[in-house]
């Protein structure tokens, strides 16, 4: 027959493995073990968060190209639709007017006279955030048409 004793520190003795809780020692020392793992696990996942942060801004800066090539043509092709004399000037002077300085380095504006519509071509090229690092090399085109006022 085994007895068991009660003590008011260790609670039933023979039982103890069984229901045994950790106390705010163990607690500490556990966290202890796990101290500065979220530091590093913030650390190695750096680079890619920065690498991610890198590839959606360019992925802003295609949207934005599209939406300046976009709208340089059809400043271009109002202006010269509606200038009386040297249309094709007006046209690359309204289109070059408001491009920033990152696109209108390497802009290209075509304007010509079409079968009742002046058009305009506007041609830019993605600047890179990080130069040097890579070149994306794409070239976005944007086109617009008026109607002449003869």
């Amino acid at each position: 027959m085994t007895t068991t004793t009660r003590t008011a520190r260790t609670g039933i003795r023979g039982l103890r493995g069984l229901r045994e809780r950790p106390g705010p020692r163990r607690l500490r020392r556990l966290r202890r073990d796990d101290r500065g793992q979220t530091s590093v696990e913030f650390l190695g996942m750096t680079p890619f968060i920065i690498l991610i942060m890198l590839v959606l801004w360019e992925c802003a800066l295609i949207g934005y190209t599209f939406s300046l090539a976009g709208n340089a043509a059809d400043v271009g092709a109002r202006k010269g639709s509606g200038a009386e004399y040297g249309a094709d000037a007006a046209c690359v002077a309204g289109a070059m007017k408001d491009l920033p300085d990152a696109w209108s380095g390497a802009a290209q504006v075509d304007c010509g006279r079409g079968a009742g519509l002046y058009e305009a071509t506007v041609t830019l090229k993605v600047p890179v955030l990080v130069p040097g690092l890579f070149d994306l090399d794409i070239d976005i085109d944007g086109e617009a048409g008026s109607a002449l006022e003869d």
